[in-house]
């Protein structure tokens, strides 16, 4: 499985802490940056993870900023992205199961073993492909972004 990972300054010590996590778990992570504490736009990382999600370069994305707010609402920005905001290991098995979200937006505040927990839930937790009633909200999301009514 091959994970994108990307935060703003913020965020920049927990995402460090989570690529190794990751790392050590056998996974193949693609750090998007940044690559310092230095104060950078949290935009210009959620924009290059959000991308990356968009092209099927990565299997699904890590996003991180010190509230988690700011760059879920620019990797949302990206066509064909589902980020969720995720506070909790019940967040992430929903935002996985039955909204199919492929990016999760992380606070770097939060502890950094709750953050490992909510990795580990999403990657653990199957889509809800058998439910039609989820599909079809994920569907009318599609279709609005595609321009239709």
């Amino acid at each position: 499985m091959k994970i994108g990972i990307a935060s703003d300054h913020r965020g920049f010590e927990t995402k460090q802490i989570l690529t190794k996590y990751l790392i050590l778990k056998g996974y193949n992570v693609i750090d998007y940056g940044t690559d310092s504490k230095k104060r950078v736009d949290y935009t210009k990382y959620g924009f290059i993870l959000g991308e990356a999600v968009s092209k099927k370069e990565v299997d699904f994305g890590i996003a991180i900023c010190g509230s988690a707010i700011g760059i879920s609402v620019a990797c949302n920005k990206v066509k064909g992205v589902r980020c969720g905001k995720i506070n909790t290991v019940e967040e992430a098995i929903h935002g996985k199961v039955n909204d199919f979200i492929n990016i999760i937006a992380l606070s770097g505040n939060l502890p950094i073993e709750l953050n490992k927990q909510i990795i580990d839930a999403y990657i653990d937790s199957k889509e809800n492909t058998t439910d039609p009633v989820y599909r079809a909200r994920v569907l009318q999301i599609e279709e609005y972004e595609n321009g239709r009514d």
